[in-house]
């Protein structure tokens, strides 16, 4: 007798070494859309385009009533891989570092294992395959084009190597933070190299204002805030002998609410042009909002908990990991949309699996698919396999 359970396994553990092969950025997942439509249409399973590269799919659409919704993004990331898998990406610069790729190939498992037990689901099934969760807003474009029609409920997750294998975090709350970016131009007078006081030296101040940002987390906000600042850029100069005449720096924030985004942004700018001040030089600052907090609606979170105790144990929610994430989701637009649960879950199994994500020596743990299918088929109504 054919081992169903195991074929789909290993063939999603394969779908996703392909896919990990020819990783696509935000909102030119063309490839990997048709990769997964074409299996769709192996299974004769309904689905249509939605926000061009994503793809809706229906389970069980003839019983009527409300829809569950199960979540996977596909957008890869402008990293150049250093994993030296015999799958690594053949596209140069662009990375599955994220493990999209898994959430796709585990979204597809699910989908050829709902599709054979279709008769015994107890209500529709939607199957989301996102484009652009890489900061590109894939999930408010694919909700603009109808995604959440008749969906009642939403459900999705996101492999975390800092959490050993099987560990789930979803609160009933806050689960991941909102986060946003800033660009902060600094204007000085350039000049020769040896005559530093006929000129405004711009990278001297900027300097000086990435020393004083670090000082608004730890000085200007409460210490129970969960908020990060984080420059990440810095870009000045020409030429060794030059004082260039301008500097850049950028950065990130990651805020558990809107109140805290207002206040952290309206620090930056403060301290930014303050500081710029007294070094002689001028400075812009401009505020780019990303996304809200992922925010956990507790019902749905409850019963994501307890399908996943029901699975492999009470343990598993024992992972003493501080919540919130500071990472950023745009699983978010869902859960302002219609209630919903995002899980955290473990991919550290001790096997090189505890490399974070958005590294270039990053892969996805393929363990993680077989018993995300089981939780998402139990989410769905079914309660064995």
């Amino acid at each position: 007798m054919p081992n169903h359970w195991q074929d789909t396994v290993e063939f999603a553990q394969a779908f996703r070494r392909q896919l990990h092969a020819r990783p696509e950025l935000s909102w030119q997942e063309h490839q990997t859309a048709l990769a997964v439509r074409h299996e769709l249409d192996e299974l004769s399973i309904p689905w249509r385009p939605c926000a061009e590269t994503g793809t809706i799919a229906w389970l069980n659409s003839g019983a009527g009533g409300p829809a569950i919704a199960l979540r996977g993004d596909m957008d890869a990331l402008p990293i150049t891989e250093q994993t030296g898998k015999d799958w690594q990406s053949q596209n140069e610069g662009c990375m599955h570092a994220c493990g999209h790729d898994g959430h796709t190939a585990t979204l597809l498992a699910t989908a050829r294992w709902l599709k054979r037990h279709e008769s015994q689901l107890p209500q529709p099934v939607v199957l989301i395959f996102q484009p652009a969760e890489e900061g590109f807003h894939g999930a408010r474009e694919m909700i603009r084009d109808g995604a959440l029609e008749g969906v009642a409920c939403i459900y999705g997750w996101h492999n975390w190597p800092a959490l050993p294998y099987g560990a789930m975090a979803c609160p009933d709350s806050l689960v991941m933070c909102g986060n946003g970016t800033f660009i902060i131009d600094v204007i000085g007078r350039g000049g020769h190299a040896s005559q530093p006081e006929a000129c405004r030296d711009p990278l001297l101040a900027a300097s000086a204002i990435t020393l004083a940002l670090q000082q608004i987390v730890s000085r200007r906000l409460s210490p129970q805030a969960a908020a990060v600042i984080s420059v990440t850029q810095f870009n000045a100069g020409t030429a060794p002998t030059v004082i260039p005449e301008t500097a850049q720096l950028g950065g990130s924030i990651r805020v558990p609410d809107e109140s805290t985004r207002h206040t952290i942004n309206q620090l930056i700018t403060e301290v930014a042009t303050q500081t710029a001040a007294s070094w002689g030089v001028q400075c812009t600052v401009t505020h780019e909002p990303r996304y809200q907090a992922t925010i956990n609606h507790a019902a749905p979170a409850t019963q994501a908990r307890q399908a996943w105790v029901d699975l492999f144990g009470a343990e598993t929610l024992q992972h003493g990991h501080p919540m919130p994430i500071m990472a950023s989701e745009d699983f978010s637009y869902y859960l302002q949309a219609i209630p919903g649960a995002f899980a955290l879950i473990g991919s550290d199994d001790g096997q090189g699996h505890h490399v974070p994500c958005h590294s270039p020596h990053y892969d996805f743990n393929d363990r993680l698919i077989a018993d995300v299918c089981r939780w998402f088929c139990r989410l769905a109504g079914l309660s064995a396999i």
